[in-house]
């Protein structure tokens, strides 16, 4: 079983795919990260060799991964919201951060929808 930063890889994918199961690697990063170790992408991830798996880690200490980039990004709210920023103030509130409408949709980053009392419903 591989385990790169404190994730365990899947042991029956392909290192490619396996690789993305880390906090900041998508694909581009993963398929630079193995040329640069100079891995195969096709190679399952049960099985690596031992220094398959060294080289892997020496590519991966380049990049900010898991536990700092998580916490990096929480920083970078946390200073958005503290200056005041608009970016600040949506992410206080909950709601959509990137521009989108709000009048309808934005049930994800809203949450579900919450009736209001004493309204009347318009008849025909």
């Amino acid at each position: 079983m591989a385990r790169l930063l404190g994730v365990d890889l899947p042991r029956n994918k392909k290192v490619l795919y396996g690789l993305t199961y880390i906090f900041g690697i998508g694909l581009t990063r993963s398929e630079k990260i193995l040329n640069k170790a100079s891995v195969d992408f096709n190679i399952l991830v049960k099985d690596l060799t031992e220094s398959n798996i060294l080289s892997i880690r020496e590519a991966l200490s380049e990049f900010v991964l898991e536990g700092d980039l998580r916490r990096r990004v929480s920083q970078d709210i946390k200073r958005l919201s503290d200056i005041g920023t608009y970016r600040g103030q949506r992410h206080k509130r909950r709601l959509p951060v990137r521009g989108q409408r709000t009048h309808t949709n934005a049930r994800t980053r809203k949450g579900k929808s919450v009736a209001i009392a004493g309204k009347k419903k318009v008849t025909k």
